[in-house]
């Protein structure tokens, strides 16, 4: 694996999960894999999980780690080729990715969804033109359609806590105020594939994720029935697909309720984090010793670890 763009760069998913499962007893059993090398970490939007875990994760390998806020820190970039850049932008992609590339041995990065042009977005720009450019490996730390080290920390999360029986895992839309990307909605889904379970996904009319990649998995508009006798609730937010971008509505019927959890088979409650507490999911559900979201947070470092060792042992 040269680059961890999307969860299908993994050589071997399932090994990829043991060894993370494997990193978590003892994280610096790899300490000197990484002596003398460097990973830049790159934000073009806000992080604190995502930060953290993949710093501790570099630490643990013994890799030296830098980071920029390309918000408030570095020039402006421009992406398009043959752009006469009299505008705000004053650096092009191919210059930095090249100086990038001489800088660091592996180069994060982590740039969000504009959710105005979805032609844009799948594109992946950001993520892809460093990717073109650059002559180091490439780790997505979350881009414009996809979130893979969420995906493998929430399936450690899912085979810590995995249960006798095949589960009933729902992933669940849930109401926010402002309109959020199908990141995590997306990466969760194709991990999915992976897990021997029952998966279904939940959404209102009107916020059905992209149809490619959801792809023979059972959809419900109904969240009650979606949940019922559900062994693990995944909840998140997304703006609508088809109207892209948009909020089609802010209503708080589809938030998770201790009631809600109820009609479940003692389900564990999962989210990706940040949460909006009582708009998202209420207090007494994200309280209730069911709740893994602390966990998940935590194996966002094993998931980050996995990644960059493998990357590592492949030179």
């Amino acid at each position: 694996m040269k680059n961890f763009i999307k969860l299908e760069d993994l050589t071997n998913f399932n090994e990829t999960l043991s060894q993370a499962i494997d990193l978590k007893k003892n994280i610096t059993k790899y300490s000197a894999l990484g002596k003398g090398k460097t990973l830049g970490m790159l934000f073009f939007n806000p992080s604190l999980r995502t930060r953290l875990s993949t710093q501790k994760a570099a630490n643990s390998l013994g890799v030296h780690s830098m980071i920029m806020n390309f918000s408030n820190e570095a020039w402006a970039l421009e992406f398009e080729n043959g752009t006469r850049m009299t505008g705000i932008r004053s650096e092009h992609i191919k210059e930095a990715a090249g100086v990038v590339s001489q800088y660091f041995d592996m180069v994060a990065i982590r740039a969000f969804a504009s959710l105005t042009n979805k032609e844009k977005d799948e594109a992946e720009i950001v993520l892809n033109s460093f990717s073109k450019y650059a002559t180091i490996p490439i780790i997505n730390m979350e881009s414009a359609t996809a979130h893979p080290l969420q995906a493998l920390a929430d399936a450690i999360t899912l085979t810590e806590h995995r249960t006798p029986h095949r589960p009933k895992i729902v992933l669940t839309w849930a109401p926010h105020p402002k309109a959020l990307p199908h990141a995590v909605g997306n990466s969760f889904t194709k991990m999915m594939k992976n897990i021997d379970a029952e998966f279904i996904i939940a959404n209102p009319e009107g916020y059905a994720l992209n149809p490619e990649i959801t792809k023979g998995v059972k959809i419900y508009t109904n969240q009650d029935k979606a949940i019922e006798g559900a062994d693990f609730v995944y909840a998140k937010s997304w703006c609508s697909y088809e109207q892209y971008g948009q909020i089609l509505r802010t209503d708080d019927k589809w938030m998770i309720t201790p009631k809600k959890m109820k009609l479940t088979n003692n389900a564990k409650f999962m989210h990706c984090l940040p949460v909006r507490r009582n708009v998202v999911v209420a207090d007494s559900v994200l309280d209730n010793p069911n709740s893994l979201v602390i966990k998940q947070s935590e194996n966002r470092i094993y998931a980050a670890q996995a990644v960059l060792k493998e990357i590592l042992e492949n030179g």
